[in-house]
């Protein structure tokens, strides 16, 4: 048995079982990402899909996914990867890819606009490990390494990766405990103190899915468009305010098709709402 350090569950993972992601595991007493190298989904995406509006716009950037998750969103977009049974099935099923073969790949289409890779698709940071050795010979060939994550994971795996990660996209999901506890079963805090240095170390854009009944008041948007301008550069400068938020649409999904699709003029309301606080707003899904 031994104890993953990646997220705040910090989870007790026996000999060859799981932790709570479905993707790290113990092996000779040692914790390992289960998924390493092990694809699920390769597009070449534009890297507006992110989404990100203010990092290299018009361009192309090869996304990549394997399967697994560490928060347990019941709306979530990728369930087939995340987790949902099925998920657990890519144990087995998966291709495995090389760091080199899929910076290899990258560099291939690069004639056609691409840029890098983008990590993406299921929660990345649960095997940052292939994130860290991909990454690395990303920026070896002259090209950019992306995140779109959900930013719950330690100050000490985001360092590691730091070194390699040219842009992320980081959902902020909401702005209460009740909501990240109950309906998410993450942690805020590790959320918000992902976010505060990350933004220090490269460029970051963020998303806030509205989900109706739960993240969509007023006060909500405007207690978090606040915190986020209040965030400081690498020059302890405050300069948060100049940080994207994308305000997102809500679509029933997974095991949260009991509720009607967020209203468009909802999110357009609440995006006025973040303008308020923020230079860069902008709606998604609408």
């Amino acid at each position: 048995m031994a104890e993953c350090g990646v997220c705040f569950r910090h989870c007790e993972i026996k000999e060859g079982a799981l932790g709570f992601c479905g993707a790290r595991t113990c092996l000779d007493g040692e914790i390992k990402a289960a998924n390493y190298g092990r694809v699920t989904s390769l597009a070449l995406d534009p890297v507006e899909k992110k989404p990100l509006k203010r990092f290299y716009p018009g361009s192309l950037i090869l996304s990549v996914g394997s399967y697994g998750c560490n928060l347990r969103c019941p709306f979530c977009q990728n369930s087939e990867i995340s987790w949902s049974a099925r998920a657990m099935r890519y144990a087995e099923e998966a291709e495995v890819i090389t760091p080199r073969e899929l910076a290899d790949t990258a560099a291939y289409y690069r004639s056609q606009g691409n840029i890098g890779v983008a990590f993406t698709y299921n929660e990345p940071l649960i095997g940052y490990e292939f994130v860290r050795d991909t990454a690395r010979l990303v920026h070896e060939k002259g090209m950019k390494n992306v995140l779109v994550t959900n930013g719950t994971a330690e100050l000490s795996v985001l360092e590691e990766l730091a070194p390699f990660v040219d842009a992320m996209n980081i959902d902020l999901k909401g702005f209460s405990d009740r909501y990240y506890r109950k309906v998410l079963q993450g942690s805020r805090e590790m959320v918000m103190d992902f976010i505060a240095r990350a933004v220090r170390l490269c460029h970051v854009e963020l998303t806030t899915l509205i989900v109706p009944g739960e993240n969509d008041s007023d006060e909500e948007m405007e207690e978090l468009s606040s915190w986020v301008a209040g965030l400081r550069d690498a020059e302890g400068n405050r300069t948060g305010y100049t940080i994207p938020l994308h305000v997102s649409r809500f679509f029933p999904r997974f095991q949260m098709r009991d509720r009607e699709a967020s209203e468009v003029s909802l999110v357009r309301h609440l995006a006025e709402v973040a303008r308020k606080n923020l230079q860069y707003v902008y709606t998604g899904n609408c």
